[in-house]
């Protein structure tokens, strides 16, 4: 990390009150901070969110004490806030089971320079990608799951994330349903992919579900991951239509090309500093 980020971002949230937009501005320009971007947001529930992020380069405050001095400020307007900074790289670890699609479009992009992160191994349940990681120099680790391992597996798995101080996990179609123990280990912390076909088609083969159904539309989700499975916050989404011409490979097909770029989405928008997450919720700042 450089001595100095090149910019703050201020993610809040509050019930909306007068005044809060111009204390947060003054705050800034009082440090000689130049705003490069300011969005905000009100729903009809009455609270207000807001994103803005100013030049650090002549900022009076030092990064450090830039959350202390906003303190008095949160307190006042009672809201929920964090403090990022642009030049922050994420260190990431994408669990991966046999399919690899979302993995190569990831390293792929990461590769690219459109992530803009460390991505410090790669986790299988499966030895099928450790070819993928080796080709692209990435620490590899496998750990078979059984019904029987499962819970030794993740305390390995949850062990060795922490030691690497990982602040991000991406689920490349990783074929394992998480614990409870593993997700409060990274709040927020973790993304997922699923076919947007859910509640309607549960369970193996959805898209073999679909066909038989004559369905018109397919589409892909990529979440924040909660206890509650695949209910978690939704950071991006997209579809494609289909029609009784498409056979069932199409739709596989298509479907996997939808979920490996609206997983890569959902995982840029994170690393950007533009999602704000509200309750079950999700406010994007694009």
């Amino acid at each position: 990390m450089n001595s100095m980020p090149e910019s703050a971002i201020l993610f809040l949230s509050c019930q909306d009150k007068k005044g809060i937009v111009a204390e947060i501005t003054h705050f800034i320009s009082m440090y000689e901070g130049n705003i490069l971007n300011c969005d905000q947001h009100y729903d009809e529930s009455g609270m207000f969110f807001m994103r803005v992020e100013w030049d650090l380069t002549d900022f009076a405050l030092p990064a450090e004490k830039i959350s202390s001095a906003f303190e008095p400020i949160a307190i006042k307007f009672e809201m929920g806030w964090k403090l990022e900074f642009s030049n922050e790289i994420h260190s990431m670890a994408i669990l991966v089971s046999k399919y690899d699609h979302c993995l190569y479009e990831l390293l792929l992009r990461n590769r690219a320079g459109e992530l803009k992160a460390n991505i410090k191994m790669i986790i299988s349940n499966h030895p099928d990608t450790k070819p993928i990681a080796e080709y692209f120099g990435i620490p590899f680790y496998h750990f078979p799951v059984t019904k029987e391992t499962k819970k030794e597996a993740e305390n390995q798995q949850i062990a060795l994330l922490k030691k690497e101080k990982i602040d991000l996990i991406v689920l490349a179609r990783y074929m394992q349903i998480l614990s409870s123990n593993f997700v409060e280990s990274f709040p927020r912390k973790i993304i997922n992919i699923h076919h947007s076909f859910l509640p309607a088609f549960v369970g193996a083969k959805p898209y073999h579900q679909a066909f038989s159904r004559g369905v018109k539309l397919i589409g892909a989700t990529s979440h924040y991951v909660t206890e509650d499975l695949d209910q978690g916050p939704i950071i991006a989404q997209d579809v494609t239509r289909v029609n009784h011409r498409n056979s069932i490979a199409d739709l596989v097909e298509k479907g996997r090309n939808l979920e490996k770029t609206v997983l890569s989405k959902g995982v840029q928008l994170h690393l950007q500093n533009k999602v704000l997450v509200f309750g079950n919720k999700t406010i994007i700042f694009e």
